[in-house]
């Protein structure tokens, strides 16, 4: 990578995302920047000065206010960072809206929808153009994502699909909730499934178009799982937690595609989890009166 080396994480002052600045300002130089994001003033600025303080810190840190279901707002930082820096190294999509199980899915969608998708789809369209060469563009999404979790109805809106598609299936789905038709066409009352299909989906559809240069540079795109972690938006959907992960933790393998020295071509484009790719096929649709998520 790079010199002077800029990272950006959304959804970054608590839990996971936290962790990501953490595990990006120990392990990058001190001459490199980290920032911080997220949609509160005062919790950003907060927290980038707390992950800043960290004895195990080197990297600069900066917190920037960013409220990722802002389209323009991803547009603007991230020519902000080309126009400053010249692109950026590293960018973790990590922000997600956070859900509890007694909470109508229907009445949630909107604003599920726009944090975990219509942001992913704008940090792919306007960061991917100035990711520099070597860099890493990662989605936080889950093992969910595969596309055997949704519906064999479904399929064909996901698979070889174009970002273009993935938009506008996206865009399909949230009509169908808003008309009560969504589970007469097959989509599952949990939003979470087809929101990490979708995520998983985009990223691969971007990552289809790029290949053969981004392999050539060393610049991986790809979605990743970090398995099972004990976060404030994770807790409440499990029902047995001895084997969760602390967001320190969790963190760790993310990180280690983002530090590798060289980019594995099976893993390109994939959902990648502690190293290796799901199968983009794999899965199963869940049953719907089964209310604990897989990790």
């Amino acid at each position: 990578m790079n010199a002077s080396r800029i990272a950006l994480v959304t959804g970054a002052n608590q839990g996971l995302g936290r962790a990501f600045a953490e595990g990006l300002a120990a392990r990058m130089n001190p001459e490199d920047l980290v920032l911080l994001t997220g949609r509160d003033q005062r919790r950003v600025t907060d927290a980038a000065a707390e992950v800043g303080r960290l004895p195990g810190a080197r990297a600069r840190v900066e917190g920037r206010v960013l409220d990722v279901t802002d389209t323009d707002a991803i547009a603007r930082l991230a020519e902000e960072l080309r126009a400053r820096y010249g692109g950026v190294d590293v960018v973790i999509s990590n922000a997600v809206a956070r859900v509890l199980p007694e909470d109508s899915q229907a009445a949630r969608a909107d604003e599920f929808i726009d944090v975990s998708n219509t942001a992913t789809h704008a940090v792919l369209r306007s960061f991917g153009p100035v990711l520099r060469p070597g860099g890493r563009l990662l989605v936080v999404a889950s093992s969910l994502g595969t596309l055997g979790h949704l519906d064999p109805r479904l399929h064909h809106l996901f698979d070889g699909a174009s970002l273009d598609q993935v938009e506008y299936a996206v865009e399909s789905w949230r009509s169908a909730v808003h008309n009560r038709t969504a589970q007469e066409a097959g989509w599952p009352v949990w939003l979470n499934v087809p929101s990490k299909v979708a995520q998983v989906a985009a990223v691969r559809a971007v990552a289809a178009e790029r290949r053969g240069q981004d392999l050539a540079t060393g610049t991986l795109i790809a979605s990743v799982c970090p398995g099972m972690v004990d976060t404030a938006t994770s807790r409440p959907w499990f029902s047995e937690y001895s084997h969760a992960q602390s967001p320190t933790d969790a963190a760790r393998a993310v990180l280690d595609l983002v530090f590798a020295d060289h980019v594995d071509p099976a893993l390109y484009g994939e959902l990648v989890r502690f190293g290796k790719a799901l199968p983009w096929h794999d899965g199963t649709p869940p049953v719907e009166q089964d209310r604990i998520l897989t990790p």
